[in-house]
């Protein structure tokens, strides 16, 4: 039987995770965001540190791109951690159902079946409130900071796979959480994927 893999590319600020993580307790499946990173530093030998430094980001120095390789191949780090990020991300949805958190994982399992891909957005000021109010971001600086993780989870995407982040082609689904809250938005969801598991 094929696994249910659900993957969830999110604007920060969206409430992308905390769907996500609902929706993998109500049906039962294991959830994947730092867990991740677990999996990928264990099967890689890279530290988890490296992982979280670098999470869905690239440097934009190009002298540091020169001068840190991974490997006897000389792979720049920053691949060699994308890298290790998809074949964990591979590992996993071959061997149990999940919810997995960005990280290119639609792109990973393009050619996995039984993956569901979804987009979760919400406008830009319902994102800088929960960015305050939710993630503890200081008013002063929070629209720049929501722009900028959204900037570099853009470029990370856009950089590894033959995708535009955010593309609605790319995805079964995209969703404005802000139109029906959390709960609500992992109620449509869940009808969503019964009516897409069982067609």
């Amino acid at each position: 039987m094929t696994n249910k893999v659900i993957t969830i590319t999110r604007q920060y600020g969206s409430g992308g995770r905390e769907i996500g993580q609902t929706l993998a307790e109500q049906l039962g499946i294991e959830f994947y965001d730092n867990k991740l990173l677990d999996v990928a530093a264990g099967d890689s030998g890279i530290h988890k540190s490296h992982f979280e430094e670098n999470d869905e980001k690239r440097s934009n120095s190009f002298l540091y791109l020169l001068s840190t390789t991974y490997g006897q191949g000389g792979v720049p780090f920053d691949d060699a951690l994308f890298f290790a990020q998809l074949n964990a991300i591979q590992k996993i949805a071959s061997e149990h159902s999940c919810v997995i958190i960005g990280r290119c994982a639609d792109y990973a399992l393009r050619d996995f079946s039984g993956v569901v891909n979804i987009f979760i957005s919400a406008p830009l000021e319902i994102r800088i409130k929960r960015a305050i109010e939710v993630y503890g971001i200081g008013e002063k600086h929070a629209a720049d900071y929501v722009k900028r993780i959204d900037k570099q989870r853009t470029s990370y995407y856009n950089y590894y796979t033959d995708k535009r982040w955010g593309t609605p082609q790319n995805y079964h689904l995209c969703l404005d959480s802000s139109a029906l809250g959390i709960d609500g938005s992992v109620v449509l969801l869940r009808q969503f994927l019964d009516d897409f598991y069982n067609r």
